[in-house]
């Protein structure tokens, strides 16, 4: 019987492997989320396409033998073991509501919900970076680009709260009265389509705290008027919230969009207060002696030094910055600006030798920037968080990411109010 030839734990890591060529592929995704929710009726979406990559990765691998449905549904069966053993962030034991995580990135927001007792049955983010970092620490490998009307068929029904940090983009209301059609072509023409299909009974999104003013506040006015008028959803005031005030040490200012489906008769809604907890940014910083790798040159540090005077003569404030260890990080962002508006003093090095090319020497006046796993921190990512990637790649990752404490407050609340504990 070709069961007893398998090597499971071969299969298996072939199985989660995600590679470059088969980014776009649902069948990968598709396992993972049968693996997921084996336990519930929302499997059943992901089936079809989880027997037949388990056929192919059998097929593969046995060549001789004849891989039938049967032999690729006892298989499946086989694998469908306890990921509470091989994942840092299982499903919760007892789930009490379900939620879709869209636009997902590393899981921001699946980690916060989670914390609260919800099951995931749906994500999706395209890039190929950022699934690996969800797989390594949720056990799924999220569905590819949203956009795409297959990528859609994926999600199931009858969940509760969708999940979306979609991004910002202008939408076309000139002239026009600022509704669903004229947002076609953005992203969150793609978020309210799934609203009207799958009608969850609440939505949760965030952004940058630009959106408010945006294309002069339309942006924001097509969006509120879309979900409370085209969609039925009863929508308050959205509300800006900043990630110190919610137990990290960093200056973070994003958008929360909050909204309940109007049968459900919610019609009003607080968002969370701040926190009485004040960190500072001595709280996240590496216990031990970091890596040369990240100190600056010499001949980097002059240049943002002269970068700084030349924008000082000027009267502007662009520039790097340090910030003292009682103090509050910027926000972490993508791009070097993130990392050179947030570098630190840390005197503990021992060892100068450059591990890296350099122009110049590293410094001497201990200056260097965060380490991504302070980046983690000051997000409110858990140490036991797995990064598995480059530096460049966690960087971006956790500077694109949602500040998980702000998040998990104001999930929080919307749980309270559809009763689900």
């Amino acid at each position: 019987m070709i069961l007893e030839k398998i090597d499971l734990e071969n299969i298996d890591g072939q199985l989660f492997e995600i590679k470059v060529v088969d980014q776009e592929s649902p069948k990968p995704a598709s396992f993972t989320h049968y693996l997921n929710n084996h336990k519930n009726g929302v499997s059943q979406f992901y089936k079809k396409d989880a027997l037949l990559y388990v056929k192919e990765i059998l097929e593969k691998e046995y060549p001789t033998e004849k891989v039938t449905d049967k032999v690729a549904e006892e298989a499946l069966q086989y694998l469908i073991f306890d990921l509470n053993k091989s994942i840092p962030f299982p499903e919760p034991k007892n789930p009490t509501f379900k939620f879709i995580d869209l636009f997902a990135g590393i899981g921001g927001f699946r980690l916060a919900l989670q914390n609260l007792d919800g099951k995931c049955v749906f994500t999706s983010e395209w890039d190929k970076y950022s699934k690996q970092t969800y797989k390594a620490n949720f056990g799924e490998i999220p569905f590819g680009d949203i956009t795409k009307p297959e990528t859609k068929t994926y999600i199931p029904d009858d969940f509760d709260v969708l999940c979306a940090g979609f991004p910002c983009q202008a939408f076309s209301i000139a002239g026009r009265r600022g509704g669903f059609e004229d947002t076609r072509g953005t992203l969150f023409f793609e978020v309210a389509k799934i609203i009207n299909d799958k009608k969850p009974k609440a939505i949760f999104l965030e952004n940058v705290k630009g959106l408010r003013n945006h294309d002069k506040g339309k942006t924001l006015a097509t969006i509120l008027n879309v979900l409370r008028n085209e969609l039925n959803y009863y929508v308050p005031e959205p509300k800006i919230l900043n990630a110190k005030n919610f137990g990290v040490p960093q200056n973070r200012e994003r958008i929360f969009i909050v909204g309940f489906r109007k049968d459900l008769g919610i019609n009003e809604f607080e968002y969370p207060k701040p926190i009485d907890e004040i960190r500072i940014l001595d709280d996240i910083l590496e216990e031990q002696e970091v890596s040369v790798k990240y100190y600056l040159s010499t001949t980097y540090l002059q240049t943002l030094k002269n970068h700084r005077a030349r924008h000082e003569s000027k009267g502007n404030g662009f520039g790097y910055e340090i910030i003292p260890n009682d103090g509050t990080a910027n926000a972490v962002v993508c791009g070097g600006m993130g990392r050179e508006r947030n570098l630190v003093f840390d005197e503990r090095l021992t060892n100068f030798k450059p591990i890296t090319n350099i122009s110049g020497k590293v410094n001497r006046e201990g200056i260097r920037k965060m380490t991504p796993r302070e980046w983690a921190r000051l997000q409110g990512f858990p140490d036991n968080f797995k990064i598995v990637v480059s530096d460049a790649q966690a960087y971006k990752q956790f500077g694109n990411s949602v500040a998980v404490p702000a998040i998990q407050a104001t999930a929080d609340k919307i749980i309270e109010k559809l009763n689900c504990r």
